[in-house]
């Protein structure tokens, strides 16, 4: 991905105000990877790990806060005409991507702007079906907020970690990788999870309900 010379230089000269900023265009429907955003920040430590993942974590919510806003404004039918416009597909974006978006919202509830913000293909346009279902803005900016907090917090140790590791040479394509490991992993448990909540629900519908005693039976 070719950086925009004003976003290059942010990356180039990381502190908290430009990590704010990146995570901001990376939480909106701007196509940019927060993977060369915190695990850098973390690796190179001349910052405060702690303050990396809060800063981070209040640009996550900034973008996020954007796009809720955003779709809960225009509504359904200009956030996907939008969606398929010639500025929609610069942002990587057609009205499929917020199709899933919204199904992922409609199937998992207001809990999904916690967990699609681990999900990758998700985790930006969560906040657009929320916006678009008026979900209540403290529920929505509570459970993005630990969402993103949780990503960030990841990110942030894994950069951590590879500092004695890997040279900054190595670093992008090193992150890159441990990132589609763990994507895997966040599938596989979201698929365990999907398949429990199956079974008791199952279950439940099986389990004959409890016969209510009559009077005389009481008596007895």
């Amino acid at each position: 991905m070719q950086s925009i010379p004003f976003i290059q230089w942010c990356i180039d000269h990381l502190n908290y105000w430009t990590i704010t900023l990146l995570m901001t265009i990376e939480s909106s429907f701007i196509p940019f990877p927060s993977e060369i955003v915190i695990p850098p920040a973390a690796y190179f430590g001349e910052l405060n790990l702690l303050l990396i993942i809060v800063f981070g974590t209040i640009g996550a919510d900034l973008g996020a806060i954007f796009n809720y806003y955003f779709a809960l404004w225009i509504g359904r039918p200009i956030v996907y005409k939008f969606a398929d416009s010639r500025i929609g597909h610069l942002c990587l974006l057609d009205a499929s991507k917020i199709a899933n978006a919204e199904a992922f919202f409609n199937k998992h509830g207001v809990i999904s702007t916690l967990i699609g913000r681990l999900v990758p293909g998700v985790r930006q346009l969560i906040s657009i079906p929320a916006g678009l279902a008026r979900m209540h803005f403290g529920k929505f900016i509570l459970y993005t907020t630990i969402g993103a907090g949780i990503w960030n917090t990841i990110l942030a140790l894994i950069g951590y970690a590879l500092r004695s590791v890997v040279t900054p040479e190595q670093l992008n394509s090193t992150v890159a990788h441990y990132s589609n490991e763990l994507k895997i992993v966040i599938w596989a448990l979201l698929g365990i999870v999907a398949l429990f909540l199956i079974y008791r629900m199952i279950s439940h519908k099986k389990k004959p309900a409890t016969a209510v005693p009559t009077e005389d039976e009481e008596t007895k």
